[in-house]
């Protein structure tokens, strides 16, 4: 029996609160210039165009419900009734879908700050606390594919035995094949042996002298660290003239030396976010990598890093975040483990994206150290970190050692504010500010791995991701707030 004359428009199946319909009324205010001139440029024969409006519509919801996948995205567009009214209709390719991501990933991760301004417009902004954490994310990569420079080396030197050897039983039995295969032919299998180990010595040799080349570079940026340091005390008036002199002849020795490390003429990397930590394996003086400095074969930037007790294959992604209504403020990502040396550049992105400085911070003990709480000071920003183990009420520890054994006054500074009544209230807001967020993004939308490998593009998902965080609670306290006329 036919209900209808003609079919129901999908766009009845969804009640107008619906996010799909927030976002398309979102993209309204968003500038996509970047990403249609970019478009507009290119040569579409032979290519099916779709609306670069709409492409960004699909990545726009699926990251915020939690569909990361190009092929699950394409997927969507034919079952899930709220993808088909973003793709009015259309079925765009994965390989289409993943396409327009990578071409236009630095756009989209760009996309974080027009979001943000949004949300400070519609008032969820608050400054009045901001708090900073990390967590370990897995990289597209497992963990077994490092191997150290040791293992390496002692591969490829056993590889060349056992290739060595093979081409011994291929002349051993060169008259046998002769005969049998005919003048010049080896026998399949023992061919196929040696190529696959051919091709193995050359991946380890390969990957042994981007090793090395990385360790020399990182050797070689920290003599120059040291030569501008060299060169302040070469010109500082204090010190006496002796050591003045003795300054400028190891700032040119430490410069002469950190050129014959880095004498490579190959562009650098694409830069983004030059000021954030990065890890470097560990190198000897003369710049070689160390016996256990490691390597992983997929994605080279990723590092193994300690979580929940066990060993991951990982990138660190930071997080600083408003606690008036969880609004991600700040966002960067590295390969850098230990949080300390991410708290600086995390305070000046805040004071960056908003135009303006929160009243106090907080962090967890991996934060601390006296430079932390020095540069907040000269931001405006009243700190509190912990020193210790602290409990989730913002009381220290039971363990915590008594004031008068901290070795610098900082620390125990900052113990004395956070055991008074007010430091018990503002740092245990922390945990009811940040730690939630990350919930949110990892255990309810599902984003546990990175999607791609390399630390810049991974950069820009994680951007992204925050973003897409934004739009969503934008989209739960202030809807009309945000899109009013």
């Amino acid at each position: 029996m036919q209900s209808s004359l003609m079919p129901q428009s999908p766009t009845d199946w969804l009640p107008e609160e619906h996010l799909a319909y927030f976002i398309l009324e979102v993209l309204e205010q968003l500038d996509l210039t970047a990403i249609e001139r970019k478009v507009q440029s290119k040569d579409h024969r032979g290519e099916r165009p779709y609306s670069p409006r709409m492409m960004t519509s699909l990545l726009l919801y699926g990251y915020t419900v939690g569909v990361f996948s190009s092929r699950k995205i394409e997927q969507a567009t034919h079952g899930d009734v709220a993808f088909r009214v973003l793709a009015a209709g259309e079925h765009p390719h994965f390989t289409t879908v993943n396409s327009f991501r990578d071409a236009h990933r630095d756009a989209l991760a760009g996309l974080f700050q027009q979001v943000l301004q949004l949300c400070m417009s519609a008032g969820l902004v608050k400054l009045a606390h901001v708090a900073i954490d990390g967590t370990k994310i897995k990289a597209n990569a497992s963990k077994h594919k490092a191997m150290s420079a040791e293992r390496m080396e002692k591969a490829e030197v056993k590889l060349t035995d056992e290739i060595e050897a093979l081409l011994a039983k291929a002349e051993a039995v060169d008259a046998a094949e002769d005969a049998a295969y005919g003048p010049g032919n080896q026998e399949p299998g023992l061919k196929a042996e040696w190529a696959r180990r051919e091709g193995r010595r050359e991946k380890i040799r390969e990957h042994l002298a981007a090793l090395k080349k990385e360790a020399a570079q990182g050797r070689a940026t920290d003599l120059r660290q040291q030569a501008e340091s060299l060169r302040e005390t070469s010109v500082d008036p204090t010190v006496t003239a002796k050591t003045r002199a003795t300054a400028t002849t190891l700032a040119k020795k430490r410069d002469a030396q950190a050129s014959s490390l880095d004498d490579d003429d190959s562009p650098p990397p694409p830069a983004i976010d030059a000021d954030l930590p990065r890890n470097r394996p560990p190198t000897t003086k003369a710049g070689r990598p160390k016996p256990k400095a490691q390597r992983n074969f997929t994605d080279p930037e990723s590092r193994i890093m300690l979580r929940d007790g066990g060993f991951l294959q990982a990138y660190n992604g930071q997080i600083a975040v408003d606690d008036s209504h969880q609004i991600i403020v700040a966002a960067a990502l590295s390969n850098q483990s230990p949080d300390a040396e991410y708290f600086g550049p995390m305070l000046d992105r805040v004071v960056e994206n908003c135009g303006a400085v929160p009243e106090s911070a907080t962090a967890d003990s991996g934060y601390f150290s006296t430079q932390n709480v020095h540069h907040a000071e000269r931001l405006g920003v009243e700190p509190f970190i912990a020193v210790n183990r602290h409990r989730r009420d913002g009381k220290p520890g039971d363990d915590a050692p008594p004031l008068e054994s901290y070795a610098t006054p900082a620390r125990a500074q900052m113990r004395a504010l956070l055991e008074s009544e007010r430091g018990h209230a503002v740092y245990a807001r922390r945990k009811a500010t940040v730690e939630p967020v990350f919930g949110q993004i990892k255990s309810a939308r599902g984003f546990r791995q990175m999607s791609f490998r390399g630390l810049f593009k991974n950069r820009l998902e994680w951007l992204f991701i925050a973003a897409t965080h934004n739009l969503r609670k934008l989209w739960r306290y202030a809807p009309a707030l945000a899109l009013a006329a």
